[in-house]
């Protein structure tokens, strides 16, 4: 198989499971009218979604390896259509079922396409390729945020949710001529045990650096599902901007995530190593977040530009890292295995953080508060890896 064509396909089908999640979010100013609720509400959307691919990546070593990563990416993509669809229905708990099910689609995708880009790429390549990989969710979210505006308008957002809906299962039929030579591996007759619910995070917590990169995606995490499900209420609601011009700004954040991504994958494979590269893109959302939370609407666009340009390239860069720096760390043929166990983490701060994002906002009437909040957060974690890394430079000189 031509190298570069399991990249290309794991990057669209990781698109196209982003967009899947990321429609409601940018749909929130209109959709919660219609419902009867706040936008804030959002964030308890975001958080079932993430819980059910909490729970998806937890069991995804076991599918991987007993139905193959293609397999599995497939059924995910038709998972995330049938929730679509129920959260098109307008009914509160039909809505709390499909972002489960979006979830349960969405929680087996990135392990899967790691299991395919770790038998086929080049150890001195991983953290370029993952990270060109994982371009895939900004690419996701601009679409997001540039499509489905303009497509509610011009239909209505139940409708551009089954448009959405349709588009993740035609991608699923396009990944079927992979499956033969992606999915060889597979063992059909693997059980299912509960006890390949707790293996991978027994994984990470036995391994310190698989460990250490679970804590950093956590926080992070955090901070990129609160400014992407966030920005285009905080825009529209606080700035007074269109939901289209709003929906585009949120396409700004994801082009710099997209050249964020491939940027520092360059910058941790050949310069900084991936813990000094994480730890400098804390302190940039730490900076990104103070700015984005002192926008005020008389500021040119080319400044709110470049701030969300700068937010994006840090707080959605930040993932092809880490993936890489897990997949090379991983045992030999289990790198779903971990991947599961790490983003385990990972969804757990996108849980817990839109929800105070919200919360926040509400209780101080603006969702200023939300994003000052962010600072404190990146910060902390800013704080942490360089004390980590200071401490790792200074241990040879003590001994020698």
């Amino acid at each position: 198989m031509n190298n570069w064509l399991p990249l290309l396909a794991t990057l669209f089908i990781q698109a196209m499971v982003a967009m899947a999640l990321l429609t409601l979010p940018v749909m929130a100013p209109v959709a919660a009218k219609d419902l009867g609720v706040s936008p804030a509400m959002v964030g308890f959307y975001v958080s079932i979604t993430y819980a059910g691919a909490m729970f998806a990546s937890l069991t995804s070593g076991t599918t991987v390896s007993r139905f193959g990563p293609i397999r599995v990416s497939q059924l995910g993509l038709f998972i995330c259509a049938v929730g679509l669809c129920l959260c098109a229905s307008a009914w509160l708990p039909m809505i709390a079922l499909g972002a489960l099910l979006i979830g349960l689609g969405y929680g087996p995708i990135t392990p899967a396409s790691s299991q395919i880009l770790a038998r086929t790429t080049p150890p001195e390549q991983m953290g370029l390729v993952f990270s060109i990989k994982q371009t895939g969710v900004p690419v996701g979210a601009m679409m997001a945020g540039a499509i489905v505006p303009s497509l509610m308008l011009a239909i209505n957002w139940q409708w551009s949710m089954v448009m959405v809906a349709l588009a993740c299962v035609i991608s699923a039929l396009l990944a079927q001529p992979l499956r033969k030579e992606s999915d060889d591996l597979r063992q059909a007759n693997l059980p299912f045990q509960m006890g390949t619910l707790t293996q991978p995070i027994r994984m990470v917590l036995g391994h310190r650096a698989l460990a250490t990169m679970a804590a950093c995606s956590f926080m992070f995490s955090m901070i990129q599902m609160s400014l992407t499900t966030y920005l285009v209420t905080y825009l529209h609601d606080d700035l007074s901007y269109g939901l289209v011009s709003a929906g585009l700004l949120l396409s700004v954040t994801q082009m710099g995530g997209i050249g964020g991504r491939i940027v520092w994958g360059v910058v941790a494979d050949k310069w900084l190593g991936a813990q000094k590269a994480l730890a400098l893109l804390a302190a940039l959302m730490a900076c990104s977040s103070m700015a984005t939370a002192l926008l005020l609407p008389q500021l040119p666009i080319w400044g709110v530009w470049l701030v969300l340009i700068v937010f994006g390239a840090s707080a959605i860069g930040w993932n092809g890292v880490y993936l890489s720096e897990v997949a090379r760390q991983a045992p030999e043929g289990k790198a779903s295995v971990a991947t599961g166990g790490t983003l385990t983490f990972t969804f757990l701060g996108v849980v817990i953080g839109p929800p105070i994002f919200g919360a926040l906002s509400t209780a101080f009437g603006s969702y200023r508060a939300g994003f000052l909040a962010l600072v404190v957060t990146s910060s902390l974690c800013a704080w942490v890896l360089f004390r980590l890394q200071r401490g790792q430079n200074q241990r040879p000189s003590l001994q020698s």
